[in-house]
């Protein structure tokens, strides 16, 4: 037991100096502002002013946060874009850009796109299919398309240019780190429903397609520097796991497989931006593998539970399940606070691992 407290002491450690190292690097090599596009995965509340049940404003989300406050975040405290933020020295909290109270410096220094239940498909946004543990479907209309994201961007450089001009504004978009976490949506609940028209390789295809599309268009608002995080393994999450993995509640492998199969071509078009864009500093971010990792050797950072979530039973509920009584009262024990989303340290733990030094060191 002894031995076992001196290990855990010893990889808090190094995950303390690996953060530490991080922020002072990203010290000498900060950028202004920064700005995150994507879906729940890194939603900070945007759905809070959507209608959408996809929400995360409700205990026993937020239960850790300061003041025990449900913020929309998906998380128990923090979420995967506030560890961004920090991660590359802007600021501790990345608020969501449609909360009406936000200041301007709040604005200047970046803010929030991502809304849960988006993906790059146009169909993914419209309806989020359950059917894997439900006879139907819960409809989650209005979550914000990836283009929708997009023109947001675009009505924020008009709000900032409006109140700092044109040179100060061309400044922060040119300079700033973008971040796109998207896509598990669409293989997960939409791939599902079109798989009679599309093959796994048509599919992602698609998706890497409109992807493309998304970012050339990003590049032609003024992002440069812009990063793209790989796809979790979506096929552990426990409600995958309840649904499809068997008695033994095992990750599926078929979701998996159509992750990486994303992964893989997420590179090949990184390469491309970096080809055909000009002045473009593109850069695929390594997530899936560290996810793996985590989930196989959870100990050494105090984790206990990597098959089921906090609230609740932990196998299904999420988002307006997670209203369920009795949550798990240590929630940094588990990898997952719902059945789809990180606690707060899973979430940070990823975030500083996945967006290491000598990865962000090819935004600059």
């Amino acid at each position: 037991m002894a031995t076992l407290h001196v290990l855990f002491a010893c990889i808090l450690a190094l995950l303390i100096c690996s953060a530490a190292a991080a922020e002072s690097y990203n010290k000498k090599n900060q950028v202004p502002a920064v700005f995150v596009f994507g879906d729940s995965l890194v939603d900070t509340g945007n759905n809070n002013y959507v209608h959408t049940i996809a929400k995360g404003n409700f205990p026993p989300y937020g239960r850790d946060f300061a003041g025990g406050r449900a913020t929309g975040r998906f998380s128990n405290a923090k979420g995967v874009a506030d560890y961004i933020a920090q991660v590359l020295g802007v600021k501790q909290l990345l608020p969501p850009y449609l909360d009406p109270s936000l200041d301007l410096q709040e604005l200047l220094t970046g803010v929030c796109f991502a809304s849960a239940g988006s993906g790059y498909d146009p169909r993914t946004p419209q309806k989020m299919f359950l059917s894997f543990f439900f006879s139907g479907f819960l409809d989650v209309k209005n979550a914000i398309p990836m283009m929708t994201q997009l023109n947001m961007f675009k009505e924020y450089i008009k709000r900032i240019n409006a109140s700092v001009g044109p040179e100060r504004t061309q400044e922060i978009i040119s300079q700033s780190a973008y971040i796109i976490f998207m896509g598990s949506n669409d293989l997960t609940n939409t791939y599902p429903t079109v798989d009679y028209r599309y093959t796994e390789e048509s599919y992602t295809d698609l998706m890497i397609s409109l992807a493309l599309d998304f970012h050339k268009k990003l590049y032609e608002a003024g992002a440069r520097r812009i990063g793209l995080v790989e796809l979790p393994p979506t096929g552990c999450a426990p409600a995958i796991r309840s649904s499809q993995g068997g008695p033994r509640r095992e990750c599926s492998e078929s979701l998996n497989r159509r992750i990486r199969l994303f992964n893989s071509k997420l590179s090949l078009m990184v390469d491309q931006m970096n080809q055909e864009l000009p002045g473009t500093k593109a850069v695929k971010f390594e997530l899936y593998n560290h996810f793996v990792s985590l989930a196989e050797n959870p100990a050494p950072y105090g984790i206990e539970e990597v098959k089921r979530g906090c609230c609740g039973t932990g196998n299904i509920e999420s988002g307006v399940l997670c209203v369920v009584p009795g949550t798990c009262a240590a929630a940094d024990k588990y990898l997952f606070f719902d059945s789809f989303h990180p606690t707060e340290l899973a979430a940070r733990i990823l975030t500083y691992q996945t967006l290491s030094p000598p990865d962000l060191s090819k935004l600059f």
